[in-house]
């Protein structure tokens, strides 16, 4: 059997789920409950001794934050390429594609959003093995998910027959249905020939190599350039900028699926959400007997059908008679929707970029690939911090044009550096950096070092920073 790649790919916002999921910190990496994270979850979906490791396809804020989850779950990396700019899903697979093809030209590729809720791992590997043969064969092989209720939100498959017997098998598509209304939706759900379209493509790399070269033949050469022109970063694989503009902006699913003919469908019994909205997270939740849905410090009282989430440390969120309501709490924005308006979230976050609120895209958690930190107080000329760094990790050596900082200890040991003088810092011990200096500051020890910054100036903008050395090689400006 070829090769087998995972192709993950992770650079969407999920605008549905503000305000938890945003465009700094999507919802892929969030823990939306206690276990892993989806995007964690979705590389090891696949993970096994005949699989070879994810290729992962993603832009470059989220770099670090995909090795660091991987890390985490103990999960190897295989190839990480960062998109330059978006482009939707029909360059980014391709690219994955051309990078496949130069290297394992013989290989089968699974592609897969990394933002997807399957628990049953076991049965969606059985229903991938069920559509090997098909996609060895030069099928385009997709998974239908059976519904369950006559969902609008999804786009549906349309089966050339009903599936037959338990196990899965692949059967021929008809054709592909868009979002319907809820009466044609109650109408598919009763026919039997229809599931929901998970968005998932299992094929060989020499025919999805065909089926571009057939409905995308202008994508090809700008695609293969920037794969062909790529530059290695650190343990990434930066694709040409010039070329991959030339890219037409556009999905896999308009640019080849719908215009295929070769496609085949694996119907997938088990438990599958996309968790576009609030009210799939809700039943996705566990809601208790009177359907409410709680995470985190959450009192609710003679509440039904709901969901109540606080991810604030120290907020209490209480709900007091609430129906069919969806609450979410965060350190700096609370979302109070109904239930039937789930969809409608994205407006909100349309409605706050358009005033300019940091709020619409900005995580109040930033990420660095050494740790993290988040404001605590902003006021007109200061701003009090606190800042994570993990064990072995190192802040850039730097100095700033615009604000001096105070730095205190308050769990871990630090090794700060001042100009010339490097020095240990334990927990309540200080530092003043004045304006100017060359500074930086590294965690030496096995535990997590956290501190309290205190920062005054006239500007403290992440982008007022000046990098001499960095070990993550970012380059200047507020991420590099």
């Amino acid at each position: 059997m070829a090769n087998l790649y995972p192709v993950l790919l992770c650079g969407g916002s999920g605008t549905r789920l503000w305000p938890l999921s945003r465009k700094s910190f999507p919802k892929q990496f969030v823990k939306l409950g206690d276990g892993e994270t989806l995007f964690q979850a979705a590389a090891r979906r696949m993970a096994g001794p005949k699989i070879m490791p994810p290729l992962i396809i993603t832009n470059s804020d989220f770099r670090f934050i995909v090795t660091e989850q991987l890390a985490e779950a103990g999960i190897e990396a295989g190839p990480i390429l960062i998109e330059p700019s978006p482009r939707n899903t029909a360059p980014a697979i391709l690219a994955a594609v051309q990078y496949l093809a130069a290297r394992d030209p013989d290989a089968a590729m699974l592609v897969m959003p990394s933002d997807q809720v399957m628990p049953d791992r076991d049965a969606f590997v059985r229903a991938v093995e069920a559509g090997l043969a098909a996609a060895e064969d030069g099928q385009i092989v997709t998974f239908g998910i059976k519904p369950t209720r006559p969902e609008t939100g999804y786009g549906w498959l349309e089966l050339a027959h009903p599936p037959a017997g338990d196990q899965p098998a692949a059967i021929p598509l008809k054709r592909f249905v868009e979002k319907p209304a809820a009466d044609r939706a109650a109408t598919m759900l009763a026919d039997g020939r229809y599931l929901w379209n998970a968005g998932i493509f299992l094929m060989s790399v020499k025919t999805a190599l065909k089926a571009f070269e057939a409905h995308l033949p202008d994508m090809l050469a700008p695609v293969k350039r920037a794969v062909s022109e790529a530059q290695a970063d650190l343990g990434f694989l930066r694709l040409a900028p010039a070329p991959w503009q030339l890219a037409e902006e556009i999905s896999v699913d308009y640019a080849i699926m719908e215009r295929s003919s070769n496609l085949q469908v694996v119907p997938f019994d088990g438990d599958w959400s996309d968790l576009g909205d609030w009210s799939s997270v809700l039943r996705e939740g566990g809601p208790n007997e009177n359907g409410v849905a709680a995470h985190g410090p959450v009192t609710a009282i003679d509440c039904e059908e709901s969901l109540l989430r606080s991810e604030a440390e120290g907020l209490e969120l209480v709900g007091i008679g609430l129906k069919d309501m969806l609450v979410v709490a965060m350190p700096d924005a609370v979302l109070v929707a109904d239930r039937s308006r789930a969809q409608d979230v994205k407006q909100a976050v349309t409605a706050l970029k358009a005033k300019g609120s940091r709020q619409a895209e900005h995580f109040p958690r930033d990420h660095r690939p050494w740790g993290w930190f988040e404001t605590l107080v902003l006021g007109d000329r200061f701003q009090v911090k606190r800042i994570v760094v993990h064990p072995g990790a190192s802040l850039s050596l730097q100095s700033h044009f615009h604000r001096s900082e105070h730095w205190i200890v308050v769990s871990g040991t630090a090794r700060i550096t001042v100009d010339n003088e490097a020095r240990l810092l334990t927990e309540n011990q200080s530092v003043y950096i004045p304006l100017g200096a060359v500074h930086r500051m590294e965690n030496p020890g096995k535990v997590p070092m956290v501190l309290i910054e205190v920062q005054t100036g006239t500007y403290l903008g992440e982008d007022d920073i000046v990098r001499y050395e960095d070990v993550y090689a970012r380059g200047q400006g507020a991420k590099g």
